[in-house]
């Protein structure tokens, strides 16, 4: 049987947060869109429990800003505990970060895909299609074939320009692709337990890592109402041994959760990995999220790594899609996301080589030499990993690759975040005059759909149609890289900064770069 779904732009297989991200974001650039998903409603177990103040702005572009507060709770704070309790790490989230939300915010991953989900219903430009394997895949030099399954057997076949796999770990397309994984071989074993506490109980700091040698063991919120705990299998420990129920309980218990205090939601054991494509296209077929990549959960940046895959993609495709980039723009979707994300692969396995120690003496160890070298202090989170390689300015020093930090800003009287009233997209901020751009600057802001905003200092009122940088935000990020102006991509990783009278050539470079791939 063949699907009466017409050609779309993009296939995205797998509607998860990272497939469900890239679908409404192509939809709100008029992109038509096909998501196919073998679940035919939202897997109601969670896996991710925290996103990061970078992947809320990024969620927030995809349309569900407004809904994160009723899914999530921001994060106090992230502490590492060592053998006799002192504390080794410890680091404070703030409520307002650098990136326009919490610095770290703990959700219930089933709210998310379910608010992301209502959010695509609203998109004319999508179809999802649930209930439905996709069992093979073919492509031209023009398009995709997509051929999948329903549960009874019949053969359902979709097209479109594009295919994007976003389907899981155990990826259909990544195999049908033919790509092969570098895995690093480092496996641990834990006993995840997800608790509903019968009544409130205040947990401070939020997330807490219990290096103890007897048993490494993480607290960590996950979202409103619940928490997670997860215990390390010991080395002489069966698996069948940890996954029994009662070793659950047995585990909860000097934790204050019992029968009678709460409600042990799911307790299940689950091995991390960590584990990258070798390659993120073939031709016209992609891959994201873990499809792409996984890693140990000691960073919590799985699934923030999956959105900024997405995030990273979409709008590349949408300019190749219009016709405004030569198609070798997508190779930098892999240059720039795999360099980024092996980064993050390597720093959360070095994480946790440290935290699974089941050695006394050697824990012991540890503690000394993490005390030894300033451990304990309190630390602000670090800032979003800037891109190494792909499309940006390179100058050492100027902020090319970074994430442009995220203020409030007053237009015309109104007063919030920079991106809820300026919008999302190529970006321009400027203390120029807009003016001085030439006719060609100009249409190629304009075929971008770029927008300009001329920006002033906190203390001068804004004149009509302009912006006044409330907290002094933006006026302290170009003073600190000699600049006057910033071009800004629509993932928020800054594509450049310029000095005075230098903007022209810096939107110059973007078009050539652009339409040579």
């Amino acid at each position: 049987m063949t699907s009466p779904t017409p050609p779309a732009d993009v296939i995205v297989v797998g509607c998860g947060p990272a497939g469900a991200v890239l679908a409404s974001l192509l939809a709100r650039k008029g992109r038509r869109v096909t998501v196919l998903e073998r679940h035919r409603e939202v897997f109601a177990l969670p896996r991710a429990t925290s996103f990061d103040g970078e992947t809320a702005r990024l969620l927030a572009a995809a349309g569900v800003g407004p809904g994160l507060p009723r899914i999530s709770e921001p994060a106090t704070g992230y502490q590492w505990r060592g053998v006799d309790g002192q504390v080794l790490l410890d680091i404070a989230f703030s409520a307002t970060g650098r990136y326009g939300w919490p610095d770290a915010n703990t959700m219930h991953q089933p709210s998310l895909e379910e608010l992301l989900g209502t959010a695509l219903a609203a998109e004319p430009a999508v179809v999802v299609r649930r209930g439905l394997s996709v069992v093979g895949v073919r492509q031209t030099d023009t398009g995709v074939t997509a051929v999948a399954e329903d549960d009874d057997g019949a053969t359902h076949t979709f097209q479109a320009g594009w295919l994007v796999g976003c389907d899981g770990a155990n990826s259909v397309v990544r195999d049908l692709a033919g790509v092969s994984v570098t895995d690093l071989g480092l496996s641990f074993e834990w006993l995840l337990c997800d608790v509903r506490p019968h009544a409130p109980r205040e947990f401070v700091p939020t997330n807490v890592q219990l290096c103890d040698p007897a048993r490494p063991t993480t607290l960590v919120g996950s979202g409103p109402g619940r928490r997670r705990w997860e215990f390390m299998r010991l080395p002489d420990e069966s698996s069948a041994e940890l996954g029994d129920v009662g070793t659950a309980w047995r585990l909860l218990a000097p934790h204050g959760v019992t029968p009678d205090t709460a409600t042990l939601l799911r307790s299940a054991t689950y091995r991390s990995h960590a584990r990258w494509a070798d390659q993120w296209r073939v031709g016209r077929i992609f891959l994201a999220g873990d499809a792409a990549h996984l890693m140990p959960p000691f960073a919590g940046q799985g699934m923030c790594s999956g959105i900024r895959d997405v995030s990273n993609l979409a709008w590349k495709l949408d300019l190749v899609i219009a016709g405004r980039a030569d198609e070798r723009l997508l190779d930098s979707y892999t240059v720039e996301r795999r360099g980024h994300t092996k980064a993050a692969i390597l720093a959360s396995v070095k994480l946790g080589r440290v935290i699974c120690v089941t050695d006394p003496s050697a824990a012991a160890d540890r503690d000394a030499a993490i005390r030894a070298n300033g451990g304990g202090r309190t630390t602000p989170p670090p800032e979003a990993t800037p891109l190494t390689a792909g499309l940006f300015e390179p100058d050492a020093g100027r902020g090319g690759g970074e994430v442009i930090v995220a203020g409030r800003i007053e237009v015309d009287g109104v007063t919030g975040r920079f991106d809820d009233l300026v919008g999302r997209g190529f970006v321009l901020v400027t203390t120029e005059e807009p003016e001085a751009l030439g006719e060609a600057q100009r249409a190629f802001l304009a075929e971008i759909d770029a927008t300009v905003v001329h920006i002033g200092p906190p203390d001068r009122p804004a004149a009509p149609g302009r912006a006044r940088d409330v907290d002094g935000v933006y006026g302290a990020y170009l003073r600190d890289r000699g600049a006057t102006a910033v071009l800004v991509r629509p993932d928020f990783h800054v594509y450049g900064t310029a000095g005075p009278g230098a903007v022209a050539g810096l939107l110059d470079g973007l078009r050539g770069r652009l339409r040579a791939g």
